[in-house]
């Protein structure tokens, strides 16, 4: 089985596959990475809420999780995401 195959055969909506692969391209050797939704919107070319209903998608399906990072000050900071690799 080739390495993202499980996301073709998956149920998951093209916008969810790109956005996986786009995380997966950026992530760290843990899986984590955080970019802005603003940021992912512009690259991929797919509007600020088609993106999040990506992330919301890959949430749902186990293969994504998201944390709040916090700026120094106490401010919210952009979310880390941490991909599931199969």
């Amino acid at each position: 089985m080739g390495r993202h195959e499980f996301l073709y055969e998956s149920e998951l909506l093209h916008r969810a596959v790109a956005v996986y692969l786009y995380l997966e391209d950026r992530a760290n050797k843990k899986g984590e990475c955080w970019p802005s939704v603003k940021t992912m919107a512009e690259d991929l070319k797919m509007s600020k809420s088609t993106i999040r209903r990506a992330i919301k998608d890959l949430k749902k399906e186990g293969l994504l999780t998201t944390e709040q990072r916090y700026r120094k000050n106490g401010g919210h900071s952009s979310l880390c995401y941490t991909i599931k690799r199969r």
